[in-house]
């Protein structure tokens, strides 16, 4: 193996750092010129882990003044190294990062002047050079961080000089303060004389040029008439793949890896068997959404540094860091306990993968539990994403089946909020249904815990609320990726559990499940007439070309499940 390959990226943020020590690159440098087209104070919302950092990074060696003498090392392989734009290298940079600030609501105001005297101080000392002497000093002599901040600013005036604010995590703290301290002291941070408010009010005036980037537009709205940003890019076609990665890029990236040795790859294949787990974001409303989707960044360098370090394919496809951003999710999800018209909301995604709402481009944090926003929170979060559009209005699915897991956790909590289920035992009921064909035990066990939790209803009533249940449960099952309205032979069935051939390679059974509901009123003949339908909707999905492909080598087992009311009234498999 060629021991000189780029290592891959993974958790560094530091473009400088990916340059010096050889890590692998993907060129992002072509949005530069865009996005100097776009505006000069411009706001863009990503997910978490989607690159943003390092793009940030990037763009502050690219138009710092003090960058020129490193320009070929750092942008010489690149877009931009061929084709610079008017504005490369004429900046003197400030860059700050409001995640590293933060504390109790007592300290929060001292903690983040704190910071930005840290920054001032570094940025008049590396920029002492182009101010007459006695720069620095009279800048220590400042009484305050306001005057600190004034004085700076004032100079770059006075001289001439081009000044470029570059934030990275512009809410994590104010989101922070309202997930922790309550909507009142989020509002008096940021309106009326509220100190946040107030520090951005001050930014767009002292900047030839601003970049902001976060996870939520909620401080955006909240800070608007203070900071009156001008253009949002979260939203725009041309910015959609700039954060995260597209198909080409990811293959660009095994291509790679497969020619220094690093390991050996079926491109298309692994490209594949990253897709149902990383890929499926897509940030604009295009009415073809095909071929603009992106795969979450740090996922994919994830999943390919196993390959290269171990050989195989990481144990847990979803990144454990990841897991603490879910978790901080979740309290922003929860926010003031979640309520029936959200808690409807999780539901229907969560049982059909998908909801129909416009994406609101900015609200306000009072606004933060109103079921009309909770959509739009979900999208900024990459909780949902864009799948198309239908009669003018987005369609909102779930990305890929990290986040399902993450909508199927939420509804186990609430299930056992209800009445605890006891999950223990089907751990060898879903053992004995991959290995052995036991289907029966599993599904017995999965209508009987659904049975059994009759106040269920209070979530949801009906169809929704058991399509839900069997979702939250069967994804549970270790041996199979739980694939709910999978598109299969022209129709598309309720439960396709597809083996996990990678972790489980001996595995020797799949399953479609079609679940079928009748209400507590349904008379016989409805439920033969319901029952003949699903015998003949099963078969048909059976006979694709898709089925057979990820099934091969297993036997596929047809089941069909009817339930009236909370009753199991009829569980049988199906024959070809």
């Amino acid at each position: 193996m060629n021991g000189q390959y780029k290592r891959l990226p993974y958790g560094i943020s530091n473009y400088w750092q990916v340059k010096r020590d050889n890590h692998y690159c993907v060129d992002k440098t072509m949005y530069l010129e865009r996005m100097e087209r776009a505006g000069n104070f411009l706001f863009l919302i990503r997910p978490r882990r989607f690159g943003k950092s390092l793009f940030l990074s990037m763009m502050e060696l690219y138009y710092d003044v003090e960058s020129k003498d490193k320009y070929d090392m750092l942008f010489g392989d690149t877009y931009v190294g061929e084709n610079p734009t008017p504005e490369c290298n004429s900046y003197q940079v400030l860059r700050l990062d409001f995640s590293i600030s933060g504390g109790s609501i007592e300290e929060l105001r001292e903690n983040v002047y704190g910071y930005l005297d840290i920054m001032y101080a570094s940025f008049v000392s590396k920029y002492a050079k182009y101010y007459p002497e006695g720069y620095v000093e009279n800048f220590k002599t400042q009484k305050s961080t306001s005057d600190r901040m004034n004085y700076v600013h004032n100079m770059c005036r006075r001289y001439g000089m081009k000044a470029y604010l570059i934030v990275d995590e512009y809410d994590n703290f104010t989101n922070t303060v309202l997930n922790k301290h309550g909507e009142a002291v989020y509002h008096a941070l940021t309106h009326a004389e509220g100190f946040y408010r107030e520090l951005f009010k001050r930014f767009k005036p002292s900047f030839d040029r601003i970049l902001m980037m976060g996870v939520s537009p909620v401080t955006m709205d909240d800070v608007t008439s203070g900071y009156n940003i001008a253009s949002s890019l979260t939203l725009d076609k041309d910015f959609n793949e700039m954060l995260g990665f597209n198909d080409e890029e990811v293959r660009g990236i095994i291509r790679y890896y497969n020619e220094v040795g690093a390991f050996q790859l079926d491109v298309e294949k692994t490209l594949e068997d990253m897709r149902p787990w990383y890929d499926g974001y897509c940030f604009s409303e295009y009415a073809d959404v095909k071929g603009h989707h992106v795969f979450n960044t740090d996922m994919v360098l994830y999943y390919l540094k196993s390959f290269v370090y171990s050989g195989e394919e990481p144990a847990d496809l979803v990144d454990p860091n990841a897991k603490t951003d879910y978790a901080k999710l979740d309290r922003v999800v929860r926010l003031d306990q979640i309520d029936g018209d959200r808690k409807s909301v999780l539901l229907e995604i969560a049982d059909r993968g998908y909801t129909y709402g416009s994406v609101k481009r900015s609200f306000p944090a009072n606004q933060l539990t109103d079921p009309n926003m909770f959509k739009s929170l979900l999208f900024y979060y990459g909780m949902v994403t864009i799948k198309g559009i239908e009669e003018g209005l987005p369609i909102l699915g779930i990305p890929n089946n990290n986040v399902r897991e993450q909508y199927f956790n939420y509804l186990l909590v609430e299930y056992n909020k209800i009445r605890p289920l006891r999950l223990d035992d089907l751990t060898d009921a879903f053992r004995f249904a991959a290995y052995r064909g036991q289907w029966r035990e599993m599904m017995e066990y999965i209508c009987r815990q659904y049975h059994d939790t009759t106040s269920v209803r209070s979530l949801i009533e009906g169809e929704r609320n058991l399509q839900g249940f069997m979702n939250a449960l069967l994804t549970l099952n270790p041996y199979y990726l739980t694939c709910p309205e999978v598109e299969l032979n022209h129709g598309f069935c309720d439960f396709f559990l597809m083996p996990d051939l990678h972790r489980y390679p001996d595995i020797r059974h799949s399953y479609i499940i079609e679940l079928k509901y009748l209400p507590m009123t349904a008379t016989e003949v409805q439920a033969q007439t319901q029952w003949e339908e699903a015998e003949q909707q099963i078969k048909g999905y059976a006979q694709g070309p898709v089925v057979k492909a990820m099934t091969e080598g297993t036997q596929l087992h047809l089941v069909i499940a009817q339930i009236k009311g909370y009753d199991l009234l009829k569980l049988e498999q199906i024959n070809l």
